[in-house]
């Protein structure tokens, strides 16, 4: 099979590969469509995320989607021929966190497309059975795909306890921002408030269901006084972290989903005045079903994120078209 292997930072060739060999409870799968998310581009420009560093050859990407086309022995044949979203994982399936029903925190977590796990930018990849989910075919195979950064979205509600009647605001409008406005109206919230420095970006909020959007250059959000009942920051941009923190009720909660500093100060008395509780998100756990019933009951519209389609040979320009402006989610699609 092909893949499209990453060999050094801004440099990814397409290799030739033997075909996954399968474990008792896996399932091959041929892949149809692969989301790239910013952490893609992390590790193309700068070969690491923190301490995941890209010591040899990797394959990236991990928002995947496709057909099964061989099962391990402790498989039903009967998934054969299955249209499948694949939740990207592989926790002990022993550990301490995997056994509260926390398994996206094991420690010894196999991840696509984090080193030195393998993602899904090539034709056939292996998952364990119960990690691939049947989709509707009313699924497109790009919606299927993007099960994970939704799955990233419904994390973050439920970390925010967004219920029926909540107001929440969301800093930062790219595709993760604008796939939890889309949840929280999902969720039941009454008002979504979404800032971005980037108007094409607040306009797209607006149309994927935002109530109101802000304009963080314009307005003086420190004194906004929004009150909400949820902040989620999907910027990782320290100013809007500072500054939404302040429009926070009290009892109100806080969740981290952008990737920025390692380290920033935050308001602690009034943390603490208010009983804000402050979280973060890492990946998720057991959204699969979640994702899926939102998608296909309508409640969300993962198909209109889709601005580019590539192949295999045009992962490195879809690397860096995912970080335009105007760019929503890229696919890479290894059959292209």
């Amino acid at each position: 099979m092909k893949a499209s292997v990453l060999v050094r930072p801004r440099s990814v060739e397409v290799e030739s590969r033997p075909l996954p060999e399968l474990e008792a409870d896996e399932v091959l799968v041929r892949i149809s469509a692969v989301g790239v998310c910013g952490s893609d581009v992390h590790y193309f420009n700068e070969g690491r995320i923190g301490d995941f560093v890209v010591k040899s050859p990797l394959v990236l990407g991990h928002e995947a989607a496709g057909t099964i086309v061989a099962v391990g022995t402790a498989v039903n044949p009967g998934r054969l021929g299955e249209r499948v979203s694949i939740e990207p994982q592989r926790p002990n399936p022993h550990s301490k966190q995997t056994l509260a029903g926390a398994y996206n925190l094991d420690p010894s977590m196999e991840f696509y497309a984090t080193p030195p796990v393998d993602g899904a930018f090539m034709e056939y990849v292996k998952i364990q059975s119960h990690f691939a989910f049947a989709v509707p075919d009313e699924i497109s195979d790009e919606a299927a795909a993007l099960m994970e950064p939704l799955s990233v979205g419904i994390a973050a509600m439920q970390k925010a306890q967004v219920t029926p009647g909540a107001r929440v605001l969301i800093t930062g409008a790219g595709p993760i921002g604008i796939i939890c406005a889309q949840v929280a109206k999902a969720y039941g919230a009454t008002e979504v408030i979404v800032s971005d420095l980037n108007g094409q970006r607040r306009e797209k909020a607006l149309h994927f269901g935002a109530d109101r959007v802000i304009d963080p250059m314009s307005t003086d959000m420190v004194n906004l006084g929004l009150d909400v009942d949820a902040f989620i920051e999907a910027s990782g941009a320290t100013p809007a972290l500072q500054s939404g923190i302040r429009n926070v009720a009290p009892a109100g909660r806080i969740v981290l989903v952008g990737m920025g500093a390692d380290e920033v100060a935050l308001p602690i008395s009034l943390i603490q005045s208010k009983e804000l509780v402050v979280t973060g998100i890492f990946r998720y756990a057991n959204t699969w079903p979640i994702a899926i019933d939102l998608v296909r009951t309508g409640k969300v519209d993962l198909d209109s994120l889709v601005t580019g389609v590539y192949g295999l040979a045009e992962v490195p320009q879809a690397l860096l078209n995912s970080t335009k402006p105007e760019s929503m989610k890229t696919i890479v699609r290894p059959g292209v």
